[in-house]
């Protein structure tokens, strides 16, 4: 029968465990996917640890690449033998998983199914963040925080591609090479980082910082800021950041912050199709990289919880059924 990994309760990485299932059925407008390669990102985290309210027992995963394998009756635009990939799934920690077919994503010819498992949450993350959220413009210099992390690294390749100036944090000098293979202008370690930034851009600070690491980066991010620069906080790794005294954005000097996060800027079937089909097609011409930094096998979804929680990974992770 078809293995999964569930939680049956809230816990560490432990609490996931394989399970037998039955193989779903598409209904509607559905598409079973069987899956070649699942991406884990951070959110799961929260989810099987009880940070995030999910009913138990859980299957986590919203990302995975495959082979469409059945069809729903009023499933339109795939057929089987396709393939697809998806942020916007669920239950994905599986050998076998359902997805809405308007939220599948044709992958193109020339990229393979676990680059394409890579891709889709954190690509089009970042492709909104840097279209979207705060259009950057040539001259412009950013900060972003976790160079070496699966969004950071592809991140740092758009702003560069939009001639932006690339200030980025990381942790150690095996995280700083890949950061700088990337693109990044400059890469910092977190202690003193607002102090470095200052001194890089003349006083000034910088345009824009895109934050996904949280409540340990937040007030740091926040000093880095030139005068009605904007702080985009686009996740929270490291934690949730502190309610704050919405004054100190005007005596900072006027600045804005933001909390975006991709379902918001999925909102039609035209907006989901030019941001994946930017991104892939990017993948597929070679301009844009993506670096897997680690595969497990989906018996071992607790092994990759616990790296990836302890930032032992690079790039992104996947399960591999």
């Amino acid at each position: 029968m078809p293995i999964a990994i569930a939680a049956e309760q809230a816990g560490g990485p432990e609490v996931l465990k394989p399970v037998t299932l039955d193989r779903p059925t598409p209904t509607g407008t559905q598409l079973l996917v069987k899956v070649a390669a699942v991406g884990v990102n951070f959110i799961e985290t929260y989810q099987r640890s009880g940070i995030y309210q999910v009913e138990y027992p859980f299957i986590p995963g919203g990302e995975a690449a495959g082979e469409v394998i059945e069809v729903g009756s009023k499933a339109e635009g795939f057929a089987v033998g396709d393939r697809v990939a998806f942020a916007e799934g669920a239950r994905s920690y599986a050998e076998y998983t359902l997805v809405e077919a308007e939220k599948a994503l044709p992958v193109p010819d020339g990229v393979d199914l676990e680059t394409a498992a890579a891709v889709p949450l954190q690509g089009m993350t970042a492709h909104y963040l840097v279209n979207s959220t705060y259009p950057v413009q040539a001259g412009e210099t950013v900060l972003t925080h976790a160079g070496a992390g699966g969004t950071g690294l592809l991140l740092t390749q758009l702003l560069k591609a939009k001639g932006a100036r690339v200030i980025t944090t990381v942790s150690t000098d095996e995280k700083e090479a890949l950061a700088r293979e990337a693109g990044a202008d400059v890469a910092l370690r977190y202690e003193g980082f607002p102090e470095r930034v200052r001194e890089l851009t003349n006083g000034t600070g910088v345009d824009v910082v895109y934050d996904g690491v949280g409540k340990a980066t937040f007030d740091g991010s926040l000093e880095s800021l030139k005068v009605r620069g904007m702080l985009v906080l686009f996740g929270a790794a490291s934690g949730p950041v502190p309610d704050f005294n919405l004054q100190r954005l005007n005596s900072s000097g006027a600045l804005y912050v933001t909390r975006p996060s991709l379902a918001f800027y999925l909102r039609s079937a035209e907006e989901r199709r030019w941001r994946s089909g930017e991104v892939f097609g990017a993948v597929a011409d070679g301009s844009l990289k993506v670096r897997i930094g680690a595969r497990y096998a989906l018996s071992e979804a607790a092994q990759a919880h616990e790296d990836l929680q302890a930032r032992r990974t690079t790039g992104k992770i996947l399960l591999v059924p």
